[in-house]
C-alpha cells in the first residue's frame, strides 16, 4: 500500500506483508486456556456485557472451567455483575484474576482499582496495553473456555485484542433497532479482516413477554436476528429478551443464577470452536 507505515499494530488492512501470527502474544507461563472467545459489538448498550456473561455462567454450569477478561477498560461492569468485587492480588510478573461464588474466574480493571468508581483517564495506547496484559500477566491456571468482553467499537482495544491474543471466534452482539446492520456489519467485517470466525449472533432486548398474559412485545422493532445471521454468515443466532429478573440478579452481584437458555445454540458452537492450540500450530 502507498500509504503504509510499515507498523502493524496500528493497521487492521490485509495486506500481503501481514503475518497475524507474528502479533500473538502467549499467556503467562502458568497458564493453560483452551479457547478463547470475544464478545463484540459494533456499538456500545447493546449488552455485551450480558452476553459475556452469561456464556460465561453456561461453560461453567456445563462443567466447563470458565474465566473472564475484561477489556472494556474504561467501562468495566463484569465484577458487579458477579459480586466479585475483591480487589486483586499479585506479585513481580503476576496477577491473580478473583473468583466468583460459582468459580469463574474474572479479571477486570475495576478489580485493581481501590475505588470502583475512579476513572480510568488513560490514551488509547494504555487502555489497549492494559486490556492485553490481562492475557499476558494474569496467572488464569487451568482455563477451557475464556470469554473476552470487548469495549464497542473497533478502536485501539479490539484492534490489539484481536492482533495479540489467539481468538478461537467471535459473537457478535447486536439489538433490533433500524441502525442494527451497520453495527453488525462493523463488527463482521473487523472479525473477517482479522481471520477470526464468526461462531454466533445474539440479539439482545429482542422482546418482552407479558408476565400476565404471556404474549410477545417486540418493543424495539421486528427481530432482525436470522435475517442478519443468514446474511453474514453466522453458525448460530439468539435472541435474548427483556427479563427484568436478570437485570436484577446482575445488579444485586448474583447474574450466576440467571437463565442462560436463549445462548444455548450459539454456545453450542462455542464448545465446537478451535483450540488455540491449533490456531498457533
Amino acid at each position: 500500500m502507498a500509504d503504509c507505515t510499515h507498523d502493524c499494530s496500528t493497521c487492521a488492512s490485509s495486506c500481503s506483508s501481514r503475518d497475524k501470527k507474528s502479533f500473538i502474544k502467549s499467556p503467562h507461563k502458568k497458564s493453560h486456556i483452551k479457547r478463547v472467545i470475544a464478545v463484540a459489538s459494533g456499538k456500545g448498550g447493546v449488552g455485551k456485557s450480558l452476553v459475556t456473561s452469561l456464556l460465561a455462567v453456561r461453560a461453567q454450569a456445563m462443567g466447563y472451567k470458565a474465566a473472564v477478561l475484561d477489556a472494556d477498560i474504561t467501562g468495566p461492569s463484569i465484577p458487579k455483575s458477579f459480586g466479585a468485587n475483591d480487589i486483586a492480588t499479585g506479585e513481580e510478573g503476576a496477577i491473580y484474576p478473583v473468583t466468583s461464588k460459582g468459580g469463574i474466574k474474572l479479571i477486570s480493571m475495576n478489580n485493581l482499582l481501590e475505588h470502583e468508581d475512579d476513572p480510568v483517564i488513560w490514551r488509547g495506547t494504555l487502555i489497549a496495553g492494559a486490556a492485553v496484559q490481562f492475557w499476558t500477566d494474569v496467572v488464569w491456571d487451568d482455563i477451557d473456555v475464556m470469554f473476552i468482553d470487548m469495549p464497542p467499537g473497533t478502536g485501539d482495544v479490539p484492534l490489539s485484542v484481536f492482533q495479540s491474543i489467539p481468538l478461537s471466534g467471535v459473537v457478535v452482539v447486536s439489538s433490533p433497532q433500524e441502525l442494527v446492520e451497520m453495527i453488525v456489519k462493523k463488527a463482521v467485517n473487523m472479525a473477517k479482516m482479522m481471520n477470526v470466525p464468526l461462531l454466533g449472533l445474539a440479539e439482545n432486548m429482542s422482546y418482552f413477554t407479558c408476565p400476565d398474559c404471556g404474549k410477545k412485545f417486540e418493543l424495539f422493532g421486528a427481530s432482525k436476528a436470522e435475517e442478519l445471521a443468514n446474511k453474514y454468515g453466522f453458525p448460530a443466532w439468539a435472541r435474548i429478551p427483556i427479563n427484568p429478573d436478570v437485570a436484577r440478579l446482575a445488579d444485586a452481584g448474583q447474574i450466576e443464577q440467571a437463565d442462560t437458555d436463549p445462548l444455548k445454540e450459539i454456545f453450542a458452537q462455542v464448545e465446537r470452536s478451535r483450540e488455540i492450540k491449533e490456531y498457533l500450530k
